[in-house]
């Protein structure tokens, strides 16, 4: 990867610390579970936010989420098997056999609205702008593909990791919106791979970009300055290649550093 690619902190200054949360995993050998985030996330916060990564457990009640947040520069919130539970956001009940997470929901919701308050940035990836969208007040569809009008979106069965990965289709990005003077172009293709999609959007969010069928492929928020988007498709894949991907990699990164700064002044004032 070049040096271009990579969004890297002055050598001065600390890599602001990033929280990912993880997702539960039930192994047959394990009575307990695991606690996992995909290492291409974890690389993404790396090399393409610059930034220090940390896994966050699943373990919801018994954080203090006001406490996690003012401890963070950053939140990312990644892709994952189980889809957020229709409680959530009073929506119909999932079938028996739909896997689940609960500890990640009741972790990343409550966390997630904590970081925004706080002002600590948050990047969401696939499932990331689900929990972003629940989380502040808006709606899931739960199988977009079954919405009249709309493609089905779900990542194909058979072949390799390249293929199951490969970008399916472009997002068309609303006229000088944050994404459009981002890369200062209104279409890019993305690899956006998922069963649920944002339905009503969250208070104070705006949409950024939609896929051609209409489904929403990435949202902003917009009150105040915190930075809180999230996106549909999958940023930590080969986010290097994808000109989208790379600056909103870049732009939570530097998001985070300037929320670092801002921690270290606090600190430095209370001693």
């Amino acid at each position: 990867m070049s040096q271009s690619s990579v969004s890297s902190p002055s050598p001065a200054e600390p890599k602001p610390l990033v929280g990912i949360p993880a997702s539960q995993i039930f192994l047959p050998s394990h009575s307990l579970a695991q606690h996992g985030a995909g290492e291409r996330y974890i690389r993404a916060v790396a090399d393409g936010a610059g930034a220090l990564p940390m896994v966050i457990p699943a373990l919801a009640e018994h954080y203090d989420f006001g406490d996690l947040a003012d401890r963070l520069d950053g939140l990312m919130l990644t892709g994952g098997r189980a889809n957020v539970e229709p409680h959530h956001f009073d929506g119909s009940p999932f079938p028996d056999d739909e896997i689940r997470d609960p500890m990640r929901d009741n972790t990343v919701l409550p966390l997630i609205r904590e970081c925004v308050a706080r002002g600590v940035p948050v990047f969401g990836s696939c499932r990331g702008i689900q929990e972003i969208n629940v989380a502040m007040g808006g709606t899931l569809h739960y199988r977009c593909h079954l919405v009249p009008g709309y493609d089905d979106h779900r990542m194909p069965r058979d072949g390799d990791m390249e293929h199951k990965f490969s970008v399916r289709h472009p997002v068309v990005m609303a006229k000088d919106g944050y994404f459009h003077k981002l890369v200062g172009t209104r279409e890019v293709r993305v690899n956006s791979l998922h069963g649920q999609s944002v339905d009503a959007v969250a208070p104070g969010f705006e949409i950024e970009c939609v896929a051609p069928d209409g489904v929403i492929e990435g949202i902003r928020y917009t009150v105040g300055e915190t930075f809180c988007v999230g996106v549909q498709w999958h940023a930590e894949w080969r986010f290097e290649d994808n000109p989208l991907s790379l600056a909103l990699w870049k732009a939570f990164g530097e998001a985070a550093r300037a929320r670092a700064r801002r921690r270290a002044v606090r600190g430095m004032a209370a001693e």
